[in-house]
């Protein structure tokens, strides 16, 4: 009896499920469907980029209405340590290639996506109404010259390139005795534009979308490593042909007219 009662419990199951696999088919169908046309991409991109990133991102959005990006911009450092962590990302742009590498060591990068996307120059800027003269890097050693604003070379790839520069130079010693230093290249610029830096280390591009500051020098390339910026999908993207798609669209020729607007060289 309790066999009986068991296969007749089966079957009650089975018939059940299959009831309602029948008058909810269509819903189950759709199911997929709804969640791949609502996607909401995570971008993590080198502060750099913002403005860039952001035009871009209008563009995307009006030609794939179900994506929604979504950006963590930040010093290149501080979302390599994000992803290491864990942090939830697609797709990562960094503004050099050690953080990128450091990710791809430890496997975090989906195979075959990494690219080299854009090349960037490294500037010393002033405030607009600044009346310092420094027609190069090693002016910045002028006794009038009280705050130099720098990235966190740890964690700033901007920073990293400032400390080339000033090595090569043989004045790195004493530029740090005057340095201030940023989480992020856009705190950099921050600075010099309020006057609470004299002058400052950043990109040409960063430069660029700013009133407030004017290029005093710009770095000599023999100076520091090529300043290029990779792009990649990660391992675990949690939504992987989006990612891809989008690591795509700012390869195309309309994406590369947007990173030109904003001073960058595209590879």
């Amino acid at each position: 009896m309790k066999l009986n009662i068991k296969k007749m419990l089966t079957v009650a199951v089975a018939s059940t499920a299959l009831l309602a696999a029948g008058c909810g088919g269509d819903k189950a169908a759709d199911a997929p469907k709804k969640a791949a046309e609502n996607v909401e991409l995570q971008v993590s991109a080198a502060a750099s980029l913002t403005d860039a990133m952001k035009e871009l991102a209008t563009m995307y959005e009006k030609d794939h209405a179900n994506v929604k990006l979504v950006y963590n911009f930040g010093s290149s450092g501080a979302l390599q340590q994000a992803i290491e962590n864990g942090g939830a990302a697609d797709v990562f742009v960094s503004a050099a290639q050690k953080q990128m590498n450091a990710l791809d060591e430890k496997k975090l990068l989906e195979g075959g996506t990494r690219v080299d996307l854009l090349i960037n120059d490294v500037v010393l800027i002033t405030a607009k109404d600044s009346k310092l003269n420094l027609p190069d890097f090693k002016a910045v050693l002028d006794p009038a010259v009280k705050h130099i604003a720098l990235g966190e070379p740890k964690g700033v790839p901007v920073g990293q390139y400032s400390e080339e520069v000033f090595t090569k130079l043989g004045i790195l010693d004493q530029v740090k005795e005057r340095a201030v230093y940023g989480s992020d290249v856009r705190q950099v610029l921050a600075w010099v534009e309020t006057g609470d830096a004299d002058c400052g280390v950043v990109y040409a591009t960063d430069a660029a979308v700013s009133d407030k500051v004017k290029v005093a020098a710009v770095a000599p390339a023999d100076t520091h490593k090529p300043i290029v910026y990779p792009a990649a999908v990660l391992k675990d993207a949690p939504h992987m042909e989006a990612a891809k798609e989008f690591l795509t669209f700012i390869q195309s020729d309309a994406a590369k007219e947007v990173f030109k607007k904003y001073g960058f060289t595209v590879k």
